[in-house]
């Protein structure tokens, strides 16, 4: 079992890991509050703000006060494959 750290600590299991996305759209949000709702989020911020929303295959949504690029890093560190690109937001 591959286990990757996430911040204060606290280590997930790298072949339960679905995603790690950021926690600012609308739909992660509500992902978030879902998860609350039925008891399955846990909170790994030690109250910071949270930077990153960790998607396990159980249904749990953790919460990191990491950057995802650090976890997605930490990812690569223990031998996973790891393709990442960094999409660029246009404005007009």
């Amino acid at each position: 079992m591959k286990l990757i750290n996430i911040g204060f600590g606290n280590i997930v299991s790298s072949e339960r890991l679905v995603a790690v996305v950021s926690p600012e759209s609308a739909p992660i949000k509500r992902m978030i509050q879902e998860a609350r709702d039925r008891s399955m989020l846990i909170d790994a911020t030690y109250g910071r703000r949270t930077r990153a929303v960790i998607i396990m295959d159980s249904d749990h949504i953790v919460l990191s006060a990491v950057q995802p690029t650090t976890v997605a890093n930490r990812l690569n560190e223990n031998g996973e494959v790891m393709v990442y690109e960094e999409e660029e937001e246009e404005d007009e």
